[in-house]
């Protein structure tokens, strides 16, 4: 495949990736008026996010291996079209109950997006520019989370909690009509589907799993709070959810920036670039907890966002190395990790935030940040001595 053609294909799956993604965060100003539309508490209504996230987290283990066997872009064009179309039926439930349905097979359907999508991109890049390639989608994956809590408050605000939901699921089926022309088919790299035999190769490979229990961790440090800062910034600076939403999007802005320099800066830098993330993300976080002025805000959402893509781009393409043949199957571990890191993240967090209050949620989340670039970079240097 040409550079062009290459080139088409990120953006492609990152404008994806970023709707996607934005599909699951856009709930969180969405609750109030649902609760209100279906005569509901607010803790019933936040049963629909549940129930997209936990189809979400269980799904992500069965695409990885499907890809491998039936070809990636196959499973990644079924995945949009169903996510696309049942994101689109999420502004015609009629209650509670048909909404969480809707919702779960959405978020089924959504969890074959993200893994197989990291590996088409690792396989179709050399070893000098995958992590690059890695990056610009996954910065693309965190500015769609990033912006959609303003994304979701304006539509909600110029229609209803549905227009959300409608104007997500068309963007992406959208993007799943163009995959059909513009993405090149590939078959199966795997000739037979043993879900026990993929897995058991993947929990054989100590270094694999090393490299997934950090990445279980920085989902803790970055998901598990980055929940929590749009009710800190509401806090400390008063503003409304569109304008909390608006300087959110600076984490998103600073992970598609880094995302696309990330490789070339480890390629330069080698195993400190590790180091350097993690005094990035805990010295943002940290400075996070004390500011109330917008401007110092955003300047360490822009450190965290950084930090994130460095990080994560890293260790995605580290673990796609280990195990170059079964990346789909890679990629389905290390995004569960990283999806199960931060809902405990944001379990915990929950209780810091009772015990201690909104800022010890980032403090706490900073130190472990710091632990973490200590720890990436003593287990990647001693993979690449052995």
């Amino acid at each position: 495949m040409n550079s062009n053609r290459l080139n088409q294909m990120v953006l492609l799956l990152g404008i994806l990736v970023f709707w996607c993604n934005g599909d699951n965060y856009a709930a969180a100003p969405l609750l109030l008026n649902i609760a209100r539309d279906f005569h509901l508490d607010i803790s019933r209504a936040a049963f629909s996010v549940t129930a997209y996230m936990l189809p979400f987290g269980l799904f992500t283990l069965l695409f990885g291996p499907l890809g491998d066997r039936y070809g990636k872009t196959k499973v990644i064009n079924i995945a949009a079209f169903g996510t696309a179309i049942f994101s689109c039926l999420g502004a015609a439930a009629f209650d509670i109950t048909s909404l969480c349905v809707i919702r779960g097979i959405n978020g089924a359907f959504a969890a074959g997006i993200l893994p197989v999508t990291m590996a088409l991109i690792g396989e179709s890049f050399d070893d000098s520019s995958r992590q690059n390639a890695i990056g610009k989608v996954m910065g693309l994956m965190m500015l769609g989370g990033a912006s959609a809590t303003a994304i979701g408050g304006i539509l909600s605000y110029l229609g209803s909690w549905r227009l959300v939901y409608l104007v997500y699921g068309i963007a992406e089926l959208i993007i799943a009509i163009m995959m059909l022309k513009m993405l090149e088919k590939r078959p199966g790299v795997v000739g037979s589907l043993n879900f026990g035999r993929v897995y058991g190769q993947a929990f054989a490979n100590k270094d694999l799993l090393k490299v997934v229990s950090i990445i279980f961790f920085v989902g803790y440090c970055v998901f598990g709070s980055f929940t929590y800062s749009g009710k800190f910034i509401q806090i400390r600076t008063g503003y409304n959810i569109l304008i909390v939403g608006l300087l959110l999007t600076f984490f998103g802005i600073a992970s598609v920036i880094g995302g696309r320099k990330a490789g070339t800066m480890r390629q330069k830098m080698g195993n400190r670039f590790l180091l350097l993330a993690g005094v990035l993300g805990g010295a943002s976080l940290a400075t996070l907890s004390f500011w109330h002025s917008p401007f110092l805000i955003s300047v360490s959402l822009f450190g965290f966002g950084l930090a994130f893509v460095f990080f994560q781009s890293t260790l995605v393409t580290t673990a796609q190395q280990l195990m170059p043949k079964l990346r789909g199957t890679v990629m389905s571990l290390a995004s569960f990790n990283m999806f199960v890191g931060g809902g405990i993240g944001t379990f915990l967090n929950g209780y810091i935030l009772n015990k201690w209050g909104i800022g010890m949620i980032f403090i706490s989340a900073s130190l472990i940040m710091f632990i973490v670039g200590f720890m990436a970079t003593r287990v990647i240097t001693s993979m690449q001595n052995n």
